[in-house]
């Protein structure tokens, strides 16, 4: 079923009300004079009125193009103010951005990312949403979430903002009465902590940095949960070992309440992504504000500090 637009052919006969000239109007336009004439003609067709007098030298309104004119006035400028604000929006740091992101992440780093940021962007506004659960960003009206993830969908458009490392690590108390972990396969024998997002299963990885000899680990896990925080605390109690995100456990491993464990074997790095609807078009203000969190991200996990980082 063919749909009318009531739009369809109003700038091409506003601006031939004007010349007069199906030539000039095509000049105009950038259009061919064929376009024009047949615009008009189809303009006609819908309205079922003669808008114009065609001679073979002369076009003329007809009493009711003129009315129709008259009409009309103002429109074309009140269609370009309109896209002009549209195009403000898409161009400029105005608005608001709509964030998904991990709790653990927007609560350890993004929180102050983002304060910093609006500080710097007085015309933006966020909203961060906090969840672990995989969201329809389309469905919901988000315009990017935050993951760190190692799998994402093929549906999706993602930008790598950093990595970190995942550390093998447990508090000295736990340590204190475990028997000695001297290999990766020793971990068989104790309590594992297992963050569920990781897509191995229930299976740990590892390469030792020295020869690169890889060792897998399976286990069944005395605590298995999708927040890492929980996990951090879990460990920090002596319920056992867990493998976490660096920045997770960055401040415990500093002060000693969490044991970095089997330094020389390396287990997988954790890539942080943005991530984006596929049939979404991405604005300039979000380009940006990814681009800031890909430099914020970079500072804090290479350097264990704040943002640091000035917007461009």
């Amino acid at each position: 079923m063919k749909i009318n637009d009531p739009l369809n052919g109003l700038s091409v006969f506003l601006s031939l009300a004007e010349t007069l000239n199906f030539s000039r109007t095509a000049t105009a336009l950038g259009v061919s004079r064929a376009t024009v004439t047949t615009q008009i003609q189809e303009l006609e067709q819908r309205l079922g009125v003669r808008l114009l007098q065609r001679t073979t030298r002369n076009v003329a309104l007809t009493e009711a193009g003129l009315v129709y004119k008259n009409a009309l006035t103002g429109l074309l400028a009140q269609v370009k103010e309109a896209e002009r604000e549209a195009k403000f929006y898409q161009d400029e740091r105005i608005g608001t951005i709509r964030l998904s992101v991990s709790p653990d992440l927007g609560q350890q780093y993004l929180a102050t990312m983002i304060a910093d940021y609006l500080l710097q962007n007085p015309g933006l506004n966020i909203f961060m949403d906090l969840s672990l659960e995989p969201v329809d960003l389309v469905e919901k009206g988000f315009d990017i979430a935050i993951r760190g993830t190692m799998e994402l969908a093929d549906t999706l458009i993602v930008r790598k903002l950093a990595s970190c490392g995942l550390v093998l690590c447990a508090s000295p108390d736990y340590l204190a009465h475990a028997s000695e972990i001297a290999y990766p396969s020793d971990l068989s024998a104790h309590a594992c902590l297992h963050f569920l997002p990781l897509s191995w299963g229930q299976n740990w990885r590892f390469v030792r940095t020295a020869d690169a000899e890889h060792c897998s680990v399976q286990f069944t896990p005395r605590l298995e949960t999708n927040d890492s925080i929980s996990l951090r605390e879990a460990a920090r109690a002596g319920a056992g070992i867990t493998l976490l995100p660096e920045y997770v456990v960055r401040n415990e491993l500093r002060t000693g309440s969490l044991v970095h464990l089997l330094p020389e074997w390396k287990s997988a790095d954790l890539p942080i992504h943005a991530v984006y609807p596929a049939n979404r078009h991405i604005t300039a203000k979000i380009r940006h504000f990814v681009s800031f969190l890909a430099k914020a991200l970079s500072v804090a996990f290479s350097e264990g500090t704040g943002t640091g980082v000035e917007a461009a």
